[in-house]
Parts: structure tokens; C-alpha cells; sequence
């Protein structure tokens, strides 16, 4: 059964450089990249944040794409893929309106010297900041060809990776999914939507 990406390569498109990061999900499915449960969804209305103090992470691509939402209108993304990630101090927060006003839900783990583990990433994302260290990066690749499982668009513009550090990680998505996410320490509050991971 073939993997179905949560987000659309968009053929044309080229996105500036950037590095992907684990978020946190309530889609924590086992076998999703190996094709035993296919993932094709549309994404909410938000846009949420994630945020890390570190993460480490091995096998990495990212080309330029689109994540469909119910209403049928395309949010533009940079695709950002990873094998195999740690992350120290992972942060995710989402504000929602509702008919009672704003309501957040923020979500912590980590952190105390354990940090979560995610493994076969696909991130739908529209900003990132952090200090970044490449190992055997190719930039300008063509998307197809990423020695990753998942792939872009042929022609389309991408870069790829063997590792990949993110220090001070902040990062905004629209979607993301993974085959395990383990989340040590994790702790789930709501908020009066003031209190975000950055």
C-alpha cells in the first residue's frame, strides 16, 4: 500500500532554505510510513507553534507544498521531512475561538533530561527560527530525487540532509504526521489562549 503524505508537493514552487522539526500530534499511528495506514486528511483552521530547545535528527528533505484544508483552500507549506528525531524541551500551542472566547491548549514534554522521540516526520510548516548545523547537505536537488522515503514534485526545487541540529527551535505548521511520536513527561493544560511555546 502506498504512503499517502498528509501535504501535496507544489510543482513550481521554490521555497527558501529551512529545517524541519518533530511536532507534537494527537496522529500518533504506527506503520504510517511503511504503507499499513495511509494518512490523507485536511488540515484545521489554525496554524499552531512548536517550539524545542534541541533537536537532533537524521534523514532529512524539504521542497516546497500545499496542505488542503475542509473548506477546499490550499495553504502553501514547506514540506519538511525527518527519519529519526529528539527533541529537549518540545513545546506545541494552539488558540482556537470558540462562541466563549479564545481557548488554548498547550502541551509540553521532554524536558528533565528526557527528551521525546519521533521517527518518520512529515511537516507541513510556514516559519522557522534557530541555529541550524547541516551534515552532507545538498541544496538545490531536484525534489524527486531526496533521499528521503517521501518525495516532491519533479523539477521542483529541494535540499536534503544525512543530520540535522536545531538549537533554540521555534518554529509554525499547519500539520504534521509521524509513524511513532513517544513523548516523555507529557503534560496537556488548557489556556485562556495568552500563553503560547513562543
Amino acid at each position: 500500500m502506498k504512503f499517502r503524505s498528509l501535504t501535496r508537493s507544489h510543482t513550481g514552487r521554490v521555497v527558501l532554505a529551512a529545517v524541519p522539526v518533530a511536532v507534537v500530534s494527537s496522529l500518533l499511528m504506527a506503520g504510517v510510513a511503511n504503507g499499513a495506514v495511509p494518512v490523507s486528511f485536511a488540515v484545521s483552521g489554525s496554524q499552531f507553534q512548536i517550539s524545542a530547545s534541541q533537536l537532533d535528527g537524521t534523514g532529512f528533505s524539504q521542497y516546497a507544498g500545499v496542505a488542503p484544508d475542509t473548506a477546499g483552500k490550499d495553504h502553501q507549506v514547506a514540506i519538511a521531512n525527518i527519519k529519526s528525531a529528539t527533541l529537549a524541551d518540545l513545546c506545541q500551542s494552539v488558540v482556537t475561538d470558540t462562541p466563549m472566547g479564545k481557548v488554548g491548549l498547550l502541551i509540553t514534554a521532554g524536558g528533565g533530561g528526557s527528551p521525546a522521540s519521533a521517527s518518520d516526520l512529515q511537516i507541513g510548516m510556514t516559519d522557522l527560527k534557530g541555529d541550524s548545523t547541516f551534515g552532507n547537505i545538498r541544496i538545490g536537488v531536484d525534489a524527486s530525487t531526496v533521499n528521503t522515503a517521501a518525495k516532491g514534485g519533479v523539477g521542483d526545487f529541494a535540499q536534503d540532509a544525512d543530520t540535522v541540529k536545531i538549537a533554540n527551535l521555534q518554529q509554525t505548521a499547519w500539520s504534521t504526521q509521524a509513524s511513532v511520536f513517544t513523548l516523555t513527561g507529557m503534560h496537556v493544560q488548557l489556556t485562556d489562549g495568552s500563553k503560547g511555546c513562543f
